[in-house]
This record gives C-alpha cells, structure tokens and sequence, in this order.
C-alpha cells in the first residue's frame, strides 16, 4: 500500500474533530475545512516517518493555520465570516475542569463563538486548544510562540474575557430581542432611515450558498446597500430563537427555510448571517416564536 494511502485512513477517521477543532477557532465552516485540508497536504509531504503521534501533529498543524488565518483577518480589519450554527462539544471529546466547565456549559453555541471572536488570536488558540479539547499548554506553546507558562496565562486571560462576556450577553438577550424586532418593524415599514439608524456603518450581510439560490446576493457590504436590500426582504420573517440568540426567520408553514443571525456591535446591528442549508439549520435548532 502507499504511504499515502496508509496515511489517509487515520487522517480520515480524525477529520471530524480536527474540523471541529478549527472551526471553534476560525468560526467558519469553509474556512475550518480550508485548514483542515492544508493540514492534509503537509502531512503527506512530510511521511510517516517524521510523525511520531499522528493526532497531535495533526491538531498542532491545524491550529497553527488557524492561527495564520486570524492573524491574516485581524491585519485587514475584518470580521470573520460566519455559517454561525453552534456545534455541541461532543462528550468525552475534551477534559473539562469545574472551572472550564462553568465558562463552557455544556455546549458551544452561537453566542459563545461571537464571544470568541473578539480574543486575540494567540488568547482564542490557547482557549480552544486547552478548555475545549484539553491539549496540555507544553503543547500550545510552540503553536502560539510562547512559553508554557506564558501560554497559560493567554488562556487564563481568555476565560476571563469569556465568562464575562457570556455573563453580559445572556444578561442583555432583551435588548437584543428589542433590537431585532425593531428590525423587522422597520423592514415591515419599508423605513430606509430607520433601518440605517439601526445598523452599524460598515454593517456586513452574507448568505451561504442556498440562501443564494433563493435569491440572496453573497455579500452586502455598508449600512446603505444593506438597508436597501432589507427594506422589505425581513417583511416576512417571524420572531425566532437561531442558535440560542433572539433572530428572525422565513418560515413558511411554520418550517424554518432561512434564519437570520444576527451580531450586535453596542445597540447596532454589525451583521447579519443568512442560513439556508437544511443541515445547517437543523444545527441551528431554530426555535420559532410567532404562531
């Protein structure tokens, strides 16, 4: 047999958690198998015989694309992209401590990963790579550059962050819920100033590639284009629950076919994730709320 193909079977048996493993990093499902695939090229240039523990090596080349990639993103000043539906951290898949385990709860939902977004990307590859997949910090440290005790402390900063702003978020689900639903007014209206007045200047829409096919551009870039494609494109939406989150979603006959997700920057509305995929939304556990 090749060693390629020696190679791909464990590869292949492993590729469900490394994907998972990225994605908790990047937030991105294209972007998470990006760097899965890299992971997969690297391994078969380098041979078997360079790797002594094949899944470690494989999660430390992972998240040292992922690391690359935030890095990239926060260099050009950009949000990450989103597909935005949580992913449950799979039982027995990460050693948690009480501590970790009062941060995380049981899953990993949407609001969790809008928190993530806002580490630095050293503090999110520590946080993941330890409190989600239990990865000792001596095998961190070369990832991220650090030592080991220098890695630690990333990841304690990064729980701090975490547990605050989780605290804040379900505290402030209300005011989200009043932010979308004045959305949905103001689209129902066909108001352009008011919703302009709701949305973050450099506001950013984009669609997955079902939402496409029903009619939706794959990005909108700025309050004004976003506005006008809103104008009366949320006239049909019902209030929902999109991955734990107030949002809003098409649901003709009560069945979800689109969910908005939305990401709050303040009072403003800084994007918003149009989730079509049948896969995806049933990820997302849409919760309709309107009879």
């Amino acid at each position: 047999m090749h060693e390629s193909q020696w190679l791909a079977e464990p590869f292949e048996a492993d590729r469900t958690r490394l994907r998972s493993v990225a994605y908790r990093m990047l937030g991105s499902q294209s972007e998470a198998e990006d760097a899965v695939q890299e992971a997969w090229l690297r391994l078969s240039r380098s041979g078997s015989d360079e790797v002594a523990n094949l899944g470690g090596w494989m999660t430390t080349v992972v998240a040292r694309v992922c690391l690359d990639i935030l890095r990239s993103r926060r260099s050009r000043r950009e949000q990450a992209f989103a597909d935005r539906e949580p992913e449950p951290v799979a039982a027995g898949q990460a050693a948690i401590d009480p501590e970790h385990e009062a941060v995380l709860g049981e899953s990993v939902g949407l609001a969790l990963l809008v928190v993530l977004e806002k580490l630095a990307p050293a503090e999110r590859v520590a946080f993941v790579l330890h409190d989600m997949f239990g990865v000792p910090f001596e095998g961190i440290a070369p990832v991220v550059g650090r030592t080991a005790d220098a890695t630690r402390q990333l990841a304690s900063r990064a729980r701090r962050r975490v547990r605050g702003a989780t605290v804040g978020s379900e505290a402030d689900l209300p005011r989200q819920r009043d932010i979308v639903d004045a959305f949905r007014s103001a689209s129902r209206d066909g108001d352009l100033d008011r919703l302009l007045a709701m949305l973050d200047p450099e506001a950013v829409v984009r669609a997955d590639a079902t939402a496409v096919g029903l009619g939706s551009a794959p990005e909108m870039r700025g309050a004004p284009a976003v506005a006008a494609f809103f104008r009366s494109r949320a006239r049909g939406a019902v209030r929902a629950v999109v991955g734990g989150v107030p949002g809003l979603a098409w649901a003709p006959g009560g069945r979800p076919r689109v969910a908005f997700v939305f990401r709050l920057a303040g009072d403003r509305i800084a994007g918003i994730d149009l989730v079509a995929d049948p896969a995806h939304l049933e990820d997302l556990a849409v919760e309709i709320l309107d009879g």
